[in-house]
């Protein structure tokens, strides 16, 4: 195959570092090379932040309590982490991908899409830039990363998944259902464990199996949205485009508890409360959140966020925390002791700009009314006067609530960061 139709169609880049904080942690001690390694809190309380593809080999993961961890690879070597280390190479690591191309839209610290698109000419096509990426990072940072190389976001995030550790796949848009049918329906993005429970239910086993069953079927066993949204999936179709990183638009909230929590039941009040005071603050200000992250501290200051964007902007507290819960539970935490949690908006747009989407069958007053109800008589009899009966009778007490930036309870005009 020559190398211009080795990409034929592809103009999209998912790159994603391998293990970053372990892979950091190596490079700074390369006698742990070829080693297990993980990164994280030690002891009985402490939580494992990374691990090298070593460590993982034994089943340990993100997320995982480190006891846990090591009882499952003893011969594990167990780090601190550096938070300020990994943040300058991830400087670093997004500003060789914009030297490529202006169109990067980070996902976090480790990982970014690329539009190519206009860097044909200087660089060769998408798979070649890939390679050239990839050698680059290795040279200049001493770590690998895998790239996922497509016509769309969503398959060539999937690809650089499949290419891990160390690898680039390439799909072109010919081969999409040959790469995309045979994958469990888990793969697709937002199937989490209850959408992934109801799905194997009717027998939907791989993507494939998904693909082929009517729209409507879909709809009425997972709702409207997300049915559409998976039968698109399914047949590769993906039209978001590449949108390079605007200044940082946010609000949100985060408390520390009074003493260290395992409950997940007091968390997920906690995050209830904090999405109700994030939601009313962007209504104050007209704004809608396109993605959602919350924030976890452990008993041993280690801490970890997880991000999710919605299928359309928002500023229903409701909206804000059934997908910050969805990110909590996800986590898979086994009574993990936890510090602090938050909950932040991101990604703002003028509630203005942003077109709701409509619901078939929708009440003609929905959850959106209901808190701006709820807004006008906190105006009126303040704070609190009305609040989900959930949280009328709260577990431990916070004893701290942060303000500012960029955990806090202050809200961040756009471009002010």
């Amino acid at each position: 195959m020559s190398q211009s139709a080795r990409a034929a169609g592809c103009t999209v880049l998912h790159v994603d570092m391998d293990a970053f904080f372990a892979s950091v942690e190596v490079r700074r001690r390369p006698e742990l090379a070829g080693t297990p390694v993980i990164v994280g809190g030690a002891g009985n309380r402490g939580v494992v932040t990374s691990a090298t593809y070593e460590a993982r080999r034994y089943g340990v993961h993100a997320a995982m309590p480190t006891s846990r961890a090591l009882r499952l690879c003893p011969t594990a070597t167990v780090l601190p982490g550096d938070v300020a280390l990994y943040a300058e190479v991830s400087r670093a690591i997004m500003a060789l991908f914009r030297s490529i191309t202006p169109l990067v839209e980070p996902l976090s610290t480790d990982e970014a899409f690329l539009d190519v698109s206009g860097a044909g000419r200087r660089l060769g096509n998408a798979a070649e830039i890939g390679e050239y990426l990839r050698a680059r990072v290795y040279d200049e940072q001493g770590i690998t990363c895998s790239v996922g190389v497509a016509g769309t976001k969503f398959v060539a995030k999937l690809a650089s998944t499949r290419a891990k550790p160390d690898g680039m796949l390439v799909v072109r848009p010919a081969e999409v259902m040959d790469f995309l049918h045979p994958l469990p329906v888990g793969a697709l993005w937002g199937v989490g464990a209850k959408t992934e429970e109801v799905l194997l239910r009717l027998g939907l086993r791989t993507v494939g199996d998904l693909a082929h069953v009517p729209v409507r079927t879909l709809q009425r066993a997972v709702g409207q949205a997300a049915g559409s949204h998976l039968h698109e999936l399914a047949w590769g179709r993906d039209p978001r485009r590449v949108v390079p990183d605007e200044p940082e638009k946010s609000t949100g909230h985060e408390e520390t508890f009074g003493t260290d929590v395992d409950d997940p039941a007091v968390i997920h009040r906690e995050l209830l409360r904090l999405s109700e005071r994030t939601a009313g603050r962007l209504r104050s200000g007209s704004w809608l959140a396109r993605t959602v992250t919350i924030k976890v501290r452990f008993a041993d200051f280690a801490t970890i966020t997880r991000s999710r964007t919605l299928e359309a902007p928002t500023d229903v507290g409701q909206e804000l925390y059934d997908t910050a819960r969805a990110l909590f539970d996800a986590l898979g935490l086994d009574r993990a002791r936890i510090r602090l949690v938050g909950v932040r908006a991101e990604r703002l747009v003028r509630a203005g700009s942003a077109p709701r989407q409509l619901e078939l069958g929708a009440r003609e007053h929905g959850r959106r009314d209901a808190e701006l109800a709820a807004d006008r008589a906190a105006r009126r009899f303040g704070a609190g006067a009305v609040r989900p009966a959930t949280l009328l009778h709260r577990g431990p007490h916070p004893v701290r609530e942060a303000g500012g930036n960029p955990g806090g309870g202050s809200f961040v005009p756009p471009g002010r960061l």
